[in-house]
């Protein structure tokens, strides 16, 4: 039966851990906090010794074979280990496929399996997901809904002890917009600061900053994750604080400059897992240039980099004539949402 990684959590207090694991889910934060349920679980139940592998589901058997030979061989300093498998886009290759379905038929009696996905939806699952499914659990962080959101946070807020009124929960999930580790950070910010009673909205207004502040970063990931109509209401809000293009476009070339360097590599066959710890890519931020990828061949991301050069012309009034700088927050928009949905590249020849 597939959990919640919330769930999860309060199952591993109740009982020792099982053979296998599988944690997986778009929501960054909820498969993150999973893992480290189980992880928890492990040391509180005398496991010391983890290992860590990871697989961008692209590896040979060859690459595999490290697996397996983890899985083979015996503890070395304590008598259960925890051998943690990542495969940031949900799919592993045939052969590590195979090799989980093996495990899980006959699991040895040291090992405790954690495998995490980045990314996942239906058609990830199959055999190997079912197979842990069998001896294990299966727990899957499903993007929090925007009617879920004030359920979760007030959930959040009773585990660390505080109680809120209904309107005061509502005004934070108005505040933090959807981004569950915002809600996270002021949740463990109100246990400190509040002096206990229980949170009404005005107390809530007082103790909570503004999350749903929409910068740059935030403009960004949006992008990248696909999320168009957000793109265009963070832009609205940057523009109407005032905020100048220029300022901005740093930050999107870099971006852009980085996506399109991780395209072609892709497009070359190349191995991204190593191209993201070169560029010092955090493990909780590569499904979202997974999914960029996904959207985008490698031409277009070079495109979108000689974009971004045209929106700073623009902006300097170095544009063609009859470009006014005011057009650059247009341009800059129609930008960054065909970066968020393919469709509307067609835009950026009117640009």
């Amino acid at each position: 039966m597939e959990l919640k990684p919330e769930q999860l959590a309060a199952q591993l207090e109740a009982g020792p851990l099982l053979p296998a694991y599988l944690i997986a889910g778009t929501e960054v934060l909820r498969v993150l906090e999973g893992a480290d349920a189980v992880r928890a679980a492990a040391r509180a139940q005398g496991i010391d010794e983890r290992e860590v592998l990871e697989f961008d589901g692209r590896q040979s058997e060859d690459d595999w074979n490290a697996l397996h030979a983890s899985l083979a061989a015996p503890s070395l300093f304590a008598s259960r280990r925890l051998i943690e498998v990542r495969i940031p886009s949900g799919k592993p290759a045939k052969p590590g496929a195979q090799m989980i379905v093996d495990y899980c038929q006959a699991p040895p009696p040291d090992v405790v399996l954690l495998v995490t996905t980045g990314d996942w939806s239906r058609k990830h699952s199959g055999k190997w997901s079912d197979a842990i499914g069998r001896i294990g659990k299966v727990a899957v962080g499903w993007p929090v809904k925007p009617h879920e959101l004030p359920d979760w946070i007030g959930q959040r807020l009773r585990s660390r002890g505080l109680q809120a009124d209904r309107d005061a929960i509502q005004r934070l999930a108005e505040r933090v917009d959807g981004n569950l580790l915002a809600a996270a950070q002021e949740v463990d910010k109100l246990a400190l600061l509040a002096d206990g009673g229980r949170l009404d909205v005005a107390r809530m207004d007082a103790l909570v900053a503004d999350a749903a502040r929409f910068d740059v970063f935030r403009v960004l990931d949006a992008a990248m994750n696909g999320q168009a109509a957000q793109v265009a209401r963070m832009l609205a809000r940057l523009r109407s604080e005032g905020e100048a293009v220029p300022a901005l476009l740093g930050m999107v070339v870099m971006e852009l400059q980085r996506t399109a360097a991780l395209a072609r590599i892709k497009a070359a066959g190349g191995n991204l897992s190593t191209e993201f710890k070169a560029q010092r890519i955090w493990d909780s931020k590569q499904p979202m240039y997974q999914r960029a990828l996904q959207r985008h061949p490698a031409p277009r991301w070079d495109a979108f980099v000689s974009q971004a050069g045209r929106v700073d012309r623009i902006a300097k009034g170095r544009g063609v004539r009859g470009e006014d700088p005011a057009d650059a927050w247009l341009a800059l928009e129609r930008l960054l949402l065909a970066v968020a949905e393919p469709r509307a590249t067609r835009m950026l020849a009117r640009a």
